[in-house]
């Protein structure tokens, strides 16, 4: 089927405020400021005959006058507080955008609804402007953090997961796209899963269950700052009014496959993040939050693994993957003592990693089902889901095509499907 163009943006969304002029935009910013390596990404060059991957991807969603409206917002803020009020505001109007332009419910842009790319770079860019942000005011680099936390929480969806009482509660989480040092292009169907998924309602068994999601960024410095645990401690804890029947974290795997991981094991390998950095350590602590001592070398999934198997999903097979790699007690971090199988954790081994490896998204389970335990929510089902990985177009200087968006569009239906089984088991 060819790609459909529709252009219908949301004013009410996205509108841009006329009042600042392009003057006041640059004066109030220093573009030679730092920022991060993931944002410095925005200005990839385009390749011959191409054009500029992340500014195509804004534009092509419907996004600009998101980004642009960001930007002359903050030049208008007269106060830290202004600022916190504009930045949570605009951060909860682009989550709740991307989520409705990814379900159909809000016409925009001329890519297919399920890309989750125009959301993740125009986020960037309001990271960016953030940095390099000099206001009239007074700002120290503790309350700029302060404020980036803010649009960053909002805009991930992390702060606006609440459940209506007398609902069965599912809350999961996605990944922004990675790896893009080698290929710009990259989505995440993970990512646009989470898209899909929050805010679902439906019935199975007589009960209502809804669905509530957030987005998770693929750097180390986001997990040790708290992230997993601020996004998923609300609903682990014993009195709160939206705490959960089941948790899943999801993210891109092997192309092909739909993974339950059945270990998440407490070492990260260092593999460089969206920032370029990784140093191979035990995952740290949680800020904030609770964690059970010792801290369990393997946490094993608790999700209804076998339901989900059952569910008959398509088109990639679905399995519970029980392969693990650990170091025999005392030889960690020797690469050589390294021994990997499929018989769960040997005593008084350390864990090397877990079924879906040692990167982010064995530790997206492993803290959030680390606080799970720390809280006592053995009762709450937790685990992590990996999905198939996408391909992309051969022709580099094709950003989507129908081939693509139709891989996507299946991984991402049957990633919607595989929770909803869960949640209704």
């Amino acid at each position: 089927m060819r790609l459909v163009t529709v252009i219908a943006v949301s004013a009410a969304l996205l509108a841009v405020p006329q009042t600042a002029t392009a003057a006041a935009g640059r004066e109030c910013y220093d573009r030679g400021a730092p920022t991060t390596y993931e944002e410095s990404r925005i200005e990839t060059p385009a390749l011959p005959g191409g054009t500029r991957v992340p500014y195509h991807l804004v534009e092509a969603g419907g996004f600009t006058p998101y980004a642009e409206g960001l930007t002359k917002a903050l030049c208008r803020s007269r106060s830290i507080a202004d600022a916190r009020r504009t930045l949570q505001r605009r951060g909860a109007q682009l989550w709740q955008a991307a989520v409705l332009r990814a379900q159909g419910k809000l016409r925009m842009g001329t890519i297919d609804r399920y890309d989750d790319r125009p959301l993740y770079w125009t986020r960037l860019m309001g990271t960016r402007d953030l940095r390099q942000w000099r206001p009239a005011f007074r700002l120290t680099e503790a309350q700029r953090a302060g404020l980036l936390k803010t649009y960053e929480y909002a805009a991930r969806g992390v702060s606006s997961t609440g459940f209506a009482p007398g609902v069965g509660k599912v809350l999961i989480s996605g990944f922004d796209p990675y790896q893009l040092n080698g290929e710009i292009r990259r989505s995440n169907p993970s990512g646009a899963s989470a898209l899909q998924l929050d805010g679902l309602r439906y019935t199975a068994g007589g009960r209502e269950i809804r669905v509530q999601a957030v987005l998770l960024p693929v750097t180390w410095s986001g997990f040790n700052a708290g992230i997993v645990e601020d996004a998923f401690g609300p609903h682990l804890t014993a009195r709160s009014r939206d705490r959960a029947d089941l948790i899943m974290t999801i993210s891109q795997g092997n192309r092909g496959l739909m993974n339950i991981e059945q270990w998440a094991g407490a070492w990260r390998g260092g593999v460089p993040d969206n920032n370029n950095e990784g140093v191979p350590q035990p995952v740290p602590p949680a800020p904030r939050w609770p964690q059970p001592e010792p801290q369990p070398e393997f946490i094993e999934t608790t999700l209804p693994h076998a339901a989900m198997v059952a569910a008959g999903t398509g088109p990639w097979p679905t399995a519970l993957n029980p392969r693990l790699c650990e170091w025999p007690a005392g030889t960690r971090p020797d690469p050589a003592a390294v021994r990997c199988h499929n018989a769960g954790p040997t005593p008084g081994a350390q864990a090397q990693s877990g079924g879906g490896g040692s990167y982010l998204s064995n530790e997206s389970m492993y803290r959030s089902n680390r606080l799970r335990l720390a809280l006592g929510a053995t009762d709450i089902a937790g685990g992590h889901l990996h999905i198939s990985a996408l391909v992309y177009p051969a022709d580099p200087l094709v950003i989507i095509d129908d081939a693509f968006a139709a891989d996507r569009a299946a991984t991402i239906n049957q990633t919607v499907a595989l929770v909803k089984a869960a949640g209704a088991a």
